[in-house]
């Protein structure tokens, strides 16, 4: 059965995504983007269809996905819901990894009503992760803590960042200003982002700083876990120097008045500092993931904690974090283009779990790709 699928977004992920896809003979592949340069790059590169769409236009959105039988986003998060919401009234299922502050669950109803499966936050974190504490949820008789450590970086650590941006700069910045929510003793709630620093070694690392992040996303809603957090991590150094950043207002979206000039200070930090956070090409550069799940199993406290480390293909030329973000996208994708996927709606990751085999499927499928998790209980 041959299939046809849009992927939305021509940036670094977008493209790993159409890369994958490609490799399938049953499956045409186009990429829509805003920018006729991604457009020629990928196009060259991969051998793919191309459109030229803005995807917050939701007209020339509705016409670009509509010869398709499956849609996969990879676009900003600032255009996130607004494109959930014209590809679920167009009746088209999605499979998307947009970061977006709002709440996707709000068109649950709407995707239900249309018959649509939409698979949101469908990447490492949020997407995997939200994956395996689902399955490891479903694994224990009461589960009593979730904790997620995320982190995306440079193999070679230059000051001051000691950082180096696998995607877009300016979805970073949202999860360095967005306040941070995460289940305390069953309640939701809020704090600063960047605080409650912890250190945490891993093997062949060394000591990454882990700190609070809004990355719960939906896990507060559809999990009965009384204690939840999720956490980003970096090199020592760099929270101190974001956190001086957001203190100072370089981080702020409000207008000031500079020599007669009115300018957002995210406007320029944004300038001067996105640059310098560009991947050199083929730069190394690794993604790494614990997730650790506690609870009881019959009368027997487990604790099972999943481990992600994934480095910069050099022979694919593909980032650990595009590889990382975008096959989960493109597995699920391909299962809800067969039909494999029963339920109707908006679905985050944790919520796969409840489908038969699926959880092992994505992990052998990731594998297959050379993205190993590892599982082991304490």
């Amino acid at each position: 059965m041959s299939l046809k699928a849009i992927v939305l977004g021509g940036g670094m992920v977008g493209a790993t995504m159409a890369r994958d896809l490609a490799r399938d003979p049953d499956i045409t592949v186009t990429v829509a983007d805003v920018d006729p340069a991604n457009l020629e790059r990928i196009a060259k590169r991969f051998g793919v269809q191309t459109v030229q769409t803005d995807a917050g236009d939701a007209a020339q959105l509705r016409r670009a996905i509509n010869p398709f039988d499956v849609v996969l986003g990879a676009l900003p998060s600032r255009f996130g819901f607004s494109a959930l919401r014209t590809i679920i009234e167009a009746g088209k299922n999605y499979c998307d990894i947009s970061f977006m502050p709002e709440n996707a669950l709000e068109l649950d109803a709407l995707a239900r009503e249309k018959g649509v499966v939409a698979v949101v936050d469908c990447g490492v974190a949020p997407g995997v992760s939200n994956l395996i504490v689902g399955h490891a949820y479903r694994q224990l008789d009461r589960t009593d803590r979730a904790a997620i450590y995320v982190g995306g970086l440079p193999k070679a650590r230059h000051l001051p960042f000691q950082y180096k941006a696998p995607f877009a700069p300016s979805d970073v910045i949202e999860e360095y200003t967005r306040p941070a929510r995460m289940v305390i003793d069953s309640q939701v709630v809020e704090k600063q982002a960047l605080s409650e620093p912890e250190a945490l070694d891993f093997d062949g690392i060394g000591t990454l700083e882990a700190f609070n992040t809004d990355g719960l996303r939906s896990l507060m809603y559809t999990m009965r876990i009384p204690n939840m957090t999720e956490k980003t991590m970096r090199y020592p150094g760099h929270r101190e120097l974001m956190q001086a950043f957001v203190q100072t207002g370089l981080f702020d979206q409000n207008e000031i008045d500079v020599g007669g000039v009115r300018v957002r200070p995210r406007d320029v930090i944004a300038r001067l500092m996105f640059p310098k956070w560009q991947l050199g090409e083929n730069e190394p550069e690794f993604t790494v993931m614990r997730v650790i799940v506690e609870g009881m199993k019959g009368t027997t406290r487990q604790r099972h904690i999943f481990e992600l480390y994934d480095e910069f293909d050099r022979e694919s030329s593909t980032s650990s974090m595009s590889r990382t973000t975008a096959y989960p996208c493109t597995i699920v994708a391909r299962m809800i283009a067969q039909g494999r996927i029963k339920q109707r709606g908006v679905l985050p990751p944790e919520k796969l779990a409840e489908e038969p085999g699926l959880f092992d499927h994505v992990l052998a499928e990731l594998r297959a790709r050379g993205v190993l998790i590892q599982h082991r209980i304490e």
